[in-house]
């Protein structure tokens, strides 16, 4: 396998890692959750991302892919890791070749995917459920590791409350008293 699919499927698992983070400990209602309208809902933003995921896939084995959305959420959920898996696994098949660059691939949909698990994060601090922070070089993040379970945070920000606003980037973070 070359450098840049490794990357790749790491990726993918740093990928299903935020997208958990996200929906973990969520309450029943937030999958439905519309912050606006013509808003995607979680439910709405999960069939998106398989959708882009699944794209991905035509790259190496032609085709189309256009998911019908699933009747719950939790169908949803397991049906994107499972289409991670699929992407995953094709990453890892030396004898497939894509029709675009790893490099493509990674600006493309993998990007794009990666854009709607921070969506997810903040829809859940717009329904009053917000995600707590966390320093991620340290999250438990394994290539080939794209399931629904996932590790908690590794190194959980000590100073963050549920009810207060995020502060500022940078050292000084005042409720950590510094």
């Amino acid at each position: 396998m070359t450098e840049s699919r490794a990357l790749l499927q790491h990726f993918l698992a740093a990928l299903a890692y935020r997208t958990q983070k996200a929906l973990r400990h969520a309450p029943a209602e937030f999958a439905d959750f519309r912050a606006g309208t013509h808003v995607r809902t979680p439910h709405e933003l999960l069939w998106h991302m398989t959708g882009v995921i699944g794209y991905a896939r035509t790259m190496l084995h032609g085709g189309t892919f256009r998911p019908p959305r699933l009747p719950t959420f939790a169908a949803e959920v397991a049906r994107f890791h499972a289409t991670l898996a699929a992407l995953d696994a094709d990453f890892g098949d030396e004898t497939l070749e894509a029709r675009i660059t790893d490099e493509q691939f990674l600006q493309g949909p993998l990007s794009d995917a990666m854009t709607h698990a921070g969506q997810l994060a903040m829809l859940r601090r717009l329904a009053g459920s917000p995600v707590a922070s966390e320093n991620f070089i340290f999250a438990r993040v394994e290539r080939g590791h794209v399931g629904m379970e996932q590790a908690e945070p590794a190194e959980p920000d000590p100073w963050w409350r549920p009810d207060m606003p995020p502060p500022a980037p940078g050292p000084g973070n005042p409720y950590a008293g510094g």
